[in-house]
């Protein structure tokens, strides 16, 4: 069972076809199909609130301080959401450009969360992205970071993917 959260959705979408993998889990994840644009597709959404805060400096991104707090790190404790500002790391300006050769999300039960205050990844881009993979989905309350906001929440879905069930674990 793979999960990812924000785009590590990318990577398990990919990484999903290994004959071991039972499930896959998406926290306010990308789920992009093989070969697709996900920028493109990101576009007939509404944007979100946390790309006006992406510093670009030097072929690198990452989120203003502002941004990361209000938007990213939305109804986290202010000393955590600090700390996980302070560790935030720049992620290469041409990462997200990249495409998919694959889309385990078509082959394998999918599960995702939806985080409903997302200002990071729009939630009507998630529910789509639910609905377009068929998965069992929840919905949380939650800013991008539900599973820091709602930990039992996401362990429960995660452990839902991990027994192969549709309904509370």
């Amino acid at each position: 069972m793979l999960a990812g959260h924000s785009w590590a959705g990318t990577i398990i979408s990919e990484a999903g076809n290994h004959p071991t993998v039972t499930a896959l889990v998406y926290v306010a994840a990308r789920a992009p199909d093989a070969g697709e644009d996900y920028a493109a597709l990101a576009a007939k959404f509404p944007t979100p609130p946390a790309n006006a805060g992406l510093v670009h400096h030097d072929g690198y991104a990452q989120l203003s301080e502002n941004a990361f707090l209000s938007d990213f790190a939305g109804g986290v404790d202010e000393a955590r959401a600090r700390a996980l500002y302070a560790v935030q790391g720049p992620i290469a300006d041409d990462l997200f450009t990249g495409r998919t050769t694959t889309a385990a999300w078509r082959d394998r039960p999918c599960y995702y969360s939806i985080s409903t205050q997302d200002r990071t990844t729009a939630p009507e881009l998630e529910r789509f992205l639910a609905e377009r993979m068929n998965a069992t989905t929840i919905e949380v309350e939650s800013s991008h970071l539900a599973m820091v906001t709602h930990p039992e929440t996401i362990a429960d879905l995660i452990l839902m993917a991990t027994n192969g069930t549709r309904g509370p674990a």
